[in-house]
């Protein structure tokens, strides 16, 4: 039996009791399509909240695997998505069209860079940053201003989180308060400082929130602060940008030097955060035949696989490879080291 327009707003009828939102708000919002860009900490929490909420379509997009640690604040994940080593963007897609079966949501295991943010971003009316570094962050932001789609940042580290939302050529973005990547080793990670999952709600919750406001026709409704949260000292800082009215300088947005989209910034390696592990990225990268690796890596060690990837054991360290040519090499920090180990066994 198909469902009334009626019938399929029931589900949001404590939503739409809000008098500000209504049933027009639900309406539009049902019309719209959001971007969730990393589906980890925050990302899990605002795809679950966006999804739950009825925005129409819900683009979400990760590049890895879940893992045990992953459980204590990643919260719609389960031990069995664990155990089936389950991509992040498979296992949200699985459980989100559980709880809401009405919406669209269209999922994509991929690293986010230069060559496809464009297209991840084609029909989107908003951007929400699940992310957990600033490469894809600044990447977002200048998708965002060139192609004039509002994003909101988040972050989080130990019981500190942040959030702004970032309308383009309406205000400052987010190089005119962060210009640039700090240096490595200069800036706590949560392999370093660790994270408390209520600070991941309530930034999650945050950006959740902003998005509604815009997808549902209530822009001017949007936090003009970078909002600043100290749980664990009982303190919240709202940090007016009312000074950045002159926004010449800024790189992105002044000088409209789009460097990252241009894929003029931007590494082919990353040091995975409380992972022991690097990603390594191919630029020219082709498609990988899984089976047929699998089958030549199980003469150094045991292999794992499933459709979406696999995983080899081989001495203290392990390989994940994903069929769209990224490798996630374990046991080692260091760039170099992975490169040469993924060189010695999968091949350059």
């Amino acid at each position: 039996m198909t469902k009334s327009e009626d019938d399929s707003l029931a589900r949001y009828a404590r939503q739409m009791s809000y008098g500000r939102f209504g049933r027009t708000g639900q309406e539009q919002l049902a019309r719209s399509t959001a971007l969730v860009v990393g589906l980890g900490a925050l990302g899990s929490v605002i795809a679950n909240t966006l999804a739950r909420s009825g925005v129409g379509t819900l683009r979400i997009v990760d590049r890895d695997y879940i893992e045990w640690n992953n459980l204590q604040r990643q919260v719609i994940y389960t031990e069995e998505d664990v155990r089936q080593r389950l991509p992040k963007a498979i296992a949200a897609q699985n459980h989100l069209t559980s709880a809401n079966s009405d919406i669209r949501i269209e999922a994509e295991i991929c690293d986010v860079d230069h060559r496809n943010i464009e297209r991840l971003c084609q029909g989107v009316d908003v951007i929400v940053d699940g992310t957990d570094n600033f490469e894809i962050r600044f990447l977002l932001n200048d998708a965002s201003l060139k192609l004039g789609i509002p994003w909101v940042y988040g972050g989080c580290i130990g019981a500190e989180g942040q959030t702004m939302t970032i309308l383009p050529h309406n205000g400052p973005c987010l190089r005119c308060i962060i210009p640039d990547s700090p240096p490595p080793g200069t800036t706590p990670t949560c392999d370093t400082a660790g994270i408390l999952a209520p600070i991941i709600g309530v930034i999650a919750s945050l950006q959740s929130m902003e998005a509604i406001k815009i997808l549902s026709g209530h822009t001017e409704q949007v936090s003009r602060t970078l909002t600043v949260f100290d749980l664990w000292e009982n303190r919240i800082r709202p940090v007016k940008l009312s000074g950045l009215d002159d926004r010449s300088g800024c790189v992105a947005c002044g000088q409209r030097d789009l460097e990252w989209l241009a894929g003029k910034r931007g590494s082919q390696s990353a040091v995975l955060c409380g992972r022991n592990a690097i990603q390594l990225n191919f630029a020219d990268s082709e498609p990988l035949d899984l089976n047929a690796l699998a089958e030549n890596l199980r003469q150094f060690g045991p292999v794992e696989a499933n459709p979406y990837l696999l995983r080899a054991t081989i001495g203290e360290h392990a390989f994940t490879l994903f069929g769209d040519g990224r490798c996630i090499v374990h046991g080692t920090v260091d760039p170099a080291e992975a490169r040469s180990l993924y060189a010695r066994y999968i091949g350059t």
